[in-house]
């Protein structure tokens, strides 16, 4: 029987973990020819996840958990968790049912017809509709400007060949944007479109800060545009600047009595071009940022424990 493996990264989670268990096995119950092991990576959960979890454990050796020491973000415990899977195949969901468990079998069967990578995208969703609008219009961002093929409407949400697992394994990325790295690898993508549902119980851990942080490192992993934007805005608005000196300068000749510049002129442009360098200082700032955690080689998370491994 061949071995597939679940990983669910988890963080205070404790309504979700246990239904989602039972139904991740209520598909493989169905799947005759397939074993599996289901990995929960919990990121320092402060509520009653990790017990929850255990007790499952203590009763079905195929739940494995990985908890971590603390807390190291929503993109690094997921990357680790999958690096950790021993299954021929490894899917990749969340833990509060917006990736739905039903499409487990869809995938297995598309991995069967060949494809290493098969995919959930999500065309529609019952969230909130500005939410999953901002959502649409930057995944439609990152796809234009990036310099590999992007996934629109893409989470990570998938099954991925053991063999794609290996080339990630040997990728050297400490702040890893897995959505880009799959799309950049360059295998054939099956993708399988679903509505999203709307999250089964308590609320999203994700907040502005780590969505901002989420969008930038999107951005600037896979795109330098920013930056040549940067250079031809620059260059425009120096342009501007001249052409608007220069009109100044002759009218105040033809006009010497009769025309006052004030200071409005000269404080607007100050404001204006202060603006526009810390813009794009902050944008260089978070090329600098991905550079630097690139460079610190730290481990994506430290371990606290592990249960069934």
């Amino acid at each position: 029987m061949r071995l597939i493996s679940v990983v669910t990264p988890c963080y205070n989670e404790q309504d979700n973990v246990r239904e989602l268990y039972m139904e991740v096995k209520k598909v493989f119950a169905d799947l005759k020819d397939y074993r599996y092991e289901h990995i929960f990576i919990d990121n320092a959960s402060t509520d009653n996840t990790v017990n929850i979890l255990k007790e499952i454990a203590s009763t079905d050796k195929n739940i494995k958990i990985i908890v971590n020491l603390k807390n190291y973000g929503h993109l690094r415990s997921p990357f680790y968790g999958l690096m950790q899977a021993k299954g021929e195949a490894v899917i990749l969901m969340v833990s509060d049912f917006q990736d739905p468990p039903s499409l487990i079998s869809g995938f297995i069967k598309n991995w069967e017809n060949g494809y290493k990578i098969v995919v959930g995208v999500k065309t529609k969703s019952k969230e909130n509709p500005v939410m999953f609008l901002i959502r649409k219009i930057y995944y439609s961002l990152i796809k234009s400007i990036s310099s590999s093929e992007q996934i629109k409407n893409f989470t990570g949400f998938g099954l991925y060949d053991s063999s794609v697992i290996e080339i990630l394994r040997k990728y050297d990325e400490r702040y890893p944007y897995f959505r880009g790295l799959i799309s950049d690898l360059g295998f054939e993508i099956h993708r399988i479109e679903f509505t999203q549902p709307k999250r089964k119980k308590g609320k999203s851990k994700n907040n502005f800060f780590t969505l901002f942080d989420l969008a930038m490192l999107g951005m600037v992993s896979y795109s330098v545009l920013p930056l040549r934007i940067a250079t031809f805005i620059g260059s425009i608005t120096a342009a501007v600047s001249f052409i608007i000196a220069m009109f100044y300068f002759f009218y105040k000749i033809i006009f010497w009595n009769g025309f006052q510049v004030g200071i409005a002129p000269l404080v607007i442009g100050i404001f204006f071009f202060a603006s526009v360098q810390l813009f794009f200082i902050g944008i260089i700032g978070e090329y600098i940022a991905v550079i630097y955690t690139q460079t610190k080689k730290r481990p994506l998370v430290i371990e606290k424990e592990r249960v069934n491994f």
